[in-house]
């Protein structure tokens, strides 16, 4: 059983949802981001997605496109933030980490490479943006083999055969995305995400992650009611900007403590 599988056991098991940030590796500086992790796990986050920078993130709003901006000019790449995730590992064996990116850096190390040096590293699960589930079962497959929860994206607009593909070759958990639009929208709707949480939950017993839209503690305990776990990503890199110099690491564990005791009401 994975890392992650287990985890959401446990959540069921104590009634308790799921609380995923995202962050971006290297923002504002590859010298904070294993100390923001540790700050995210302190305030309540159960598991953590590392954002790995790419100069065209395609599904990011300009929120998360600066933070990969400002992760690049440090020269941030796949590499590092696998070193990233080892170093967090001295300290902290129990959370599971989730790497979030594109297709092109991990095509550029090489899947095979990525899986085991990701694993290596102490990765628990990978989630590509661009990479569809029913193009990539032998992606998913690798995965596996190496311990790494492979994770999918459907949203609003996914037909039913994406739905089952996703189903089919998917562990850890599924992230939808709750709206139609890039990350940092503000249109949530969660009367939406009840209605179609269902569909999916018809084909999987997987674990249901939503995110995109997500900003404070009343909108993840609204998502909350229907799905497994609520993804925070553009709110928190906002915070990260605005925290005055010197307090950002504090500002995060404030703000991520909000939502926990917000799921937990």
């Amino acid at each position: 059983m994975s890392k992650i599988t287990a985890l959401f056991q446990e959540l069921r098991a104590t009634g308790k949802k799921g609380l995923i940030p995202f962050i971006t590796a290297g923002d504002p500086h590859p010298n904070q981001t294993v100390e923001l992790m540790h700050a995210l796990v302190r305030g309540g986050a159960n598991v953590i997605e590392l954002g790995v920078p790419f100069s065209d993130p395609m599904a990011d709003g300009p929120v998360i496109q600066r933070s990969s901006e400002r992760a690049l000019s440090h020269k941030v790449s796949l590499h590092s933030c696998i070193e990233m995730v080892k170093t967090f590992r001295e300290k902290d064996q129990k959370t599971p980490v989730v790497l979030m990116g594109y297709a092109n850096p991990v095509e550029q190390m090489g899947a095979e490479r990525f899986a085991r040096e990701a694993k290596a590293a102490g990765v628990d699960g990978v989630l590509v943006v661009d990479y569809p589930p029913e193009e990539c079962t032998e992606f998913a497959v690798l995965m596996k083999a190496a311990g790494v929860d492979p994770i999918f994206l459907l949203a609003p607009t996914s037909s039913q055969a994406r739905i089952q593909e996703a189903a089919k070759i998917a562990s850890g958990y599924i992230y939808y995305v709750s709206l139609r639009g890039v990350t940092g929208a503000s249109n949530l709707n969660t009367q939406d995400v009840a209605s179609i949480i269902p569909q999916i939950r018809e084909v999987s017993n997987i674990p249901i992650a939503v995110g995109f839209g997500i900003h404070d503690a009343a909108s993840a305990k609204a998502v909350s009611q229907t799905a497994d776990a609520v993804v925070i990503g553009s709110r928190i890199i906002r915070l990260l900007e605005e925290a005055p110099e010197g307090e950002a690491v504090q500002s995060l564990e404030r703000f991520i403590h909000e939502i926990r005791t917000a799921l937990d009401s």
